[in-house]
C-alpha cells in the first residue's frame, strides 16, 4: 500500500508520493534554501529535534504521521488478524484501511509542496514542477506493478497512488476552500459511480474484451485500467478524494495560531459524520443490516466501520453503500478515514511542536517517515524474500515487531548520513529531465 517518500525538490519543495519533507511556510516567508549538502535531521538523546528544522525545511510532525502510516500498513500486511481480540486486535483493526488513507492524504500534501507552497508555481517554474509530478507518477506506477509481480499477499498501492497523483495535478493552483469543496463532492459522487461500474464489470463479459485490448493489461499481466480504476483493492475513483483533501491541508498555513486545532476539530467532525452516519443509515434503512450481514462472511453489520462487517466492495446488495468498513470504497468510509487522518496529522504536529521529550522518543518513527517510500517498498521485498506470508499465525506478532524494529534501525542510521532514502534519491534523479522544460 503508501504510499512513498521523503525527499526535497528544487526550490524547497518536497518530492515524493505521500512522504516529502514539509516546509513550514507562510505567505510572507519564502521557502528555505535547500542544497545537496544539507544534512538530514539528526535526532539524538542529547539534542532534541525542533518541530521544524530550518536546515532541511521539514515539519517533523508530518514525518511522524508518515511513520505511523508506514507502521500501520506493516500491521495490516504482517501483523495478527484483528480476530485475536483485546487491545491488540483493536490496534490491528484500526490499522486496516486507515493507514493507507493517511498515507494518501499526506501524498496530497506532497503534491502541493512539489507544485509550490504557499503560492503555486507559474511560468517556467510551474511547467517544470508539473513535469516532475508527471515523471514521478510514471515511476510510481511502474514500481507498483513491479512489486505486484513479486506475488506477495500485499495489495500494492503505488500504481493507484501514481495515477491519482496525475489526476489531481490539474487542481494544484486551487485554494484550500475550493479543494475542500471538491473533496466533499468527489467523496459523495464517486462511490455512487463506482458501484454500478463494478456491478457492470462483474455481471458481464465486456470487461474481458476491454482487457484483451488494454495495453496496460498486456504489459503488467493484470486487469489493466479496469482493475486500476474500478475493481482493484485501491480503485482510483474512490482514492482521489484522499489526495485532494491532503492538497487542501497543504494549502493551509499550519503555523498560524489555532489552525492545527481547526484541522483536528474538522477531522473529528468528519470522522463522526462518516462512522456515525453509517451506523444511523444501517439502523434507519429497513432491512439494511440484514442485507449487509449476508455479504459479511458471518460478520455483524452493527459494527459497520470494522472489517468484520464487510471488507472489499461487494455488489450483492446496494445496502453495501451504507457501510464504512475499511476498503469498502463507500462515501461513509471515505469520510471516516479522512477524518481520522486529519486528527492524526494535527495530533502529530501538536505533539512534536510542544514536547521535545516526545520528539526524542519518536525519533526512530520520524526517521522511517522521512524515508517512507524506501520503507514501504522494503517491507514488501522482505515479505517475499523472508517468506513472511508463509509463517504460522502465532509468528505474526514477532514478525511485525522485527520488521518495525529493523526499519527504525536502518532509517535512523541512513538519515544520519543522507538527506533522502535510497529510493527517494532514485525518484529525485528520475525527474532531472523536467529541468529542460522552458
Amino acid at each position: 500500500m503508501l504510499h512513498a517518500v521523503s525527499e526535497v525538490a528544487p526550490s524547497g519543495a518536497a518530492s515524493a508520493v505521500g512522504a516529502g519533507p514539509a516546509p513550514s511556510l507562510t505567505a510572507s516567508s519564502p521557502a528555505p534554501s535547500l542544497t545537496a549538502s544539507s544534512p538530514a535531521p539528526s535526532f539524538t538523546a542529547s539534542s532534541p529535534a525542533p518541530s521544524f528544522t530550518a536546515s532541511t525545511g521539514r515539519l517533523i510532525g508530518l514525518d511522524l504521521a508518515r511513520g505511523l502510516a508506514v507502521f500501520g500498513m506493516y500491521a495490516a500486511h504482517v501483523g495478527p488478524d484483528p480476530s485475536v481480540g483485546g487491545p491488540l486486535g483493536w490496534v490491528m483493526e484500526v490499522a486496516r484501511g486507515r493507514s493507507s488513507a493517511l498515507f494518501a492524504l499526506l501524498a496530497g500534501f506532497t503534491l502541493v509542496l512539489l507544485t509550490g507552497r504557499p503560492q503555486p508555481r507559474t511560468g517556467q517554474a510551474g511547467r517544470q514542477a508539473m513535469g516532475r509530478v508527471l515523471i514521478r507518477s510514471a515511476v510510481l506506477v511502474a514500481l507498483g506493478y513491479a512489486l505486484t509481480c513479486l506475488d506477495t499477499s500485499v495489495d500494492v498501492i503505488l500504481a493507484a497512488y501514481g495515477t491519482v497523483f496525475l489526476l489531481a495535478l490539474p487542481l494544484y493552483r486551487l485554494r484550500a476552500d475550493t479543494l475542500a469543496v471538491i473533496t466533499a463532492a468527489t467523496a459523495l459522487v464517486l462511490p455512487q459511480v463506482l458501484y454500478p461500474l463494478r456491478a457492470a464489470v462483474e455481471g458481464g463479459s465486456w470487461a474481458d474484451a476491454v482487457i484483451a485490448h488494454d495495453p496496460l493489461a498486456r504489459i503488467t499481466d493484470s486487469g489493466g485500467f479496469i482493475e486500476l480504476f474500478i475493481t482493484g483493492a485501491y480503485p482510483v475513483l474512490t482514492w482521489l478524494p484522499f489526495v485532494i483533501a491532503g492538497m487542501a491541508v497543504g494549502r493551509l498555513d499550519l503555523t498560524r495560531p489555532g489552525m492545527r486545532s481547526k484541522v483536528a476539530l474538522l477531522g473529528g467532525t468528519v470522522a463522526l459524520l462518516g462512522y456515525g452516519g453509517s451506523w444511523l443509515a444501517l439502523h434507519l434503512v429497513p432491512g439494511a443490516q440484514a442485507a449487509v450481514s449476508l455479504t459479511a462472511d458471518g460478520g455483524s453489520a452493527a459494527s459497520a466501520w470494522w472489517s468484520d462487517a464487510v471488507g472489499y466492495p461487494t455488489t450483492l446488495t446496494p445496502d453495501w453503500l451504507l457501510v464504512a468498513a475499511p476498503h469498502s470504497q463507500t462515501t461513509w468510509s471515505i469520510l471516516g478515514n479522512t477524518g481520522v487522518a486529519l486528527v492524526i496529522i494535527a495530533a502529530c504536529l501538536f505533539a512534536t511542536d510542544r514536547s521535545a521529550r516526545l520528539r526524542r522518543l519518536a525519533a526512530p518513527v520520524i526517521a522511517v517517515g522521512s524515508v517512507s517510500l524506501t520503507a514501504y517498498v522494503g517491507h514488501i521485498i522482505a515479505i517475499k524474500t523472508l517468506g513472511i506470508d508463509d509463517l504460522p499465525t502465532s509468528a505474526a506478532l514477532p514478525a511485525l515487531a522485527c520488521l518495525a524494529a529493523a526499519s527504525m534501525l536502518l532509517a535512523v542510521a541512513w538519515t544520519r548520513a543522507f538527506r533522502r532514502g535510497p529510493l527517494e534519491y532514485m525518484l529525485h534523479a528520475a525527474t532531472a529531465p523536467a529541468r529542460l522544460l522552458n
